[in-house]
């Protein structure tokens, strides 16, 4: 089989490439580089190019004969996705849209969706299922809604088009053998600042709210490590590719750790020390948000491999260490 994985240069979507390509897939990738890498697409053909001009869908889709889309090329910054919503919707939406209007042109009737937990919004409870209510407080999370909603129109249109949305939690981690990981020039994400703290490159890391009603005080996040997210996606496919139906899955492990506990454990992975300060709370973080993926487990019979913190951090600590090694960062 033939798999398009578009975005496949980026951290998600580059474990994705890797994960097709060593279960047997052939793989091309699209990326238009503006978030990912070059030198993170090892398999397979790349195509430089944005999934939101014809000209390249039209070359891909008469060059490779494709059996299925992978869809990873979405801008994730929710912060940024406040101050510049336009190019959230230009993009994670509309963008897409060109996408499956070309896919629908070509005959290409399978495609798997990188959807989020921000759909949902404040949690009304938790675990959070995919029963629960949506009501995005943001345009990033409001831009991956109106996809599944796309999604699920143009499914109930045509018969022949069947589609998997997977939502995601907090992707984390590294592929075990540090050949990939997460390489943004200014993270946000807790476990990758705190191992670049770890390694000086930030003179110290912030802890956001302590007054939270948890065990500690800090918010609690269910953390995936990125290559069973990875497996997910390929369980989503076979599902896909064996004729079932349309779906939508939370990823998630269904337990979560708080910011204490996580910067507790990244201390102890990278043996540093090193200075935490704690500040106010930021506004519009939830105090706790757990996955309920029981759905995941029964129906694509996902079983992660990886579902352990001190796991996620060693990997991730041994591609930062890599990194830091090869003076990579990214500016």
């Amino acid at each position: 089989m033939s798999i398009l994985v578009v975005g496949g240069a980026g951290y998600i979507g580059s474990h994705m490439v890797k994960q097709l390509a060593t279960s047997g897939a052939d793989v091309v990738t699209i990326d238009n580089l503006s978030c990912g890498y070059r030198d993170a697409v090892k398999y397979g053909e790349f195509v430089e190019g944005d999934l939101g001009d014809p000209a390249v869908l039209d070359h891909v889709f008469n060059n490779y004969s494709i059996d299925a889309v992978m869809h990873f090329a979405a801008f994730i910054e929710v912060g940024e996705s406040v101050t510049d919503p336009a190019k959230y919707y230009r993009n994670n939406v509309l963008n897409t849209m060109v996408l499956l209007d070309a896919m629908i042109q070509y005959g290409i009737m399978h495609f798997i969706f990188s959807s989020t937990a921000a759909i949902f919004g404040e949690p009304e409870y938790t675990p959070i299922d995919e029963k629960h209510v949506k009501q995005p407080i943001n345009p990033y999370g409001a831009s991956k809604m109106m996809t599944e909603r796309f999604l699920a129109d143009l499914s109930r249109a045509r018969d022949d088009f069947r589609y998997i949305s997977l939502r995601y939690f907090n992707v984390a981690g590294a592929d075990p053998g540090a050949r990939l990981g997460q390489d943004y020039a200014n993270p946000t994400h807790l476990i990758t600042r705190a191992l670049k703290t770890a390694l000086g490159i930030y003179p110290k890391l912030q802890i956001f709210g302590t007054d939270y009603p948890t065990d500690d005080g800090t918010c609690i996040r269910d953390y995936i490590h990125v290559s069973d997210l990875a497996q997910a996606h390929l369980d989503a496919m076979s599902s896909l590719l064996a004729g079932h139906a349309s779906s939508i899955f939370n990823c998630g492990y269904g337990h979560g750790f708080s910011v204490r506990e996580v910067v507790a454990m990244a201390k102890q992975v990278s043996g540093v020390d090193f200075p935490v300060e704690e500040t106010g709370r930021r506004a519009g973080d939830p105090a706790e948000l757990i996955a309920g993926c029981d759905k995941i487990r029964q129906q694509l019979g996902w079983q992660p491999r990886l579902d352990d913190l001190e796991t996620i951090l060693s990997t991730a600590w041994a591609w930062e260490q890599k990194l830091e090694a090869r003076g990579a960062r990214r500016e």
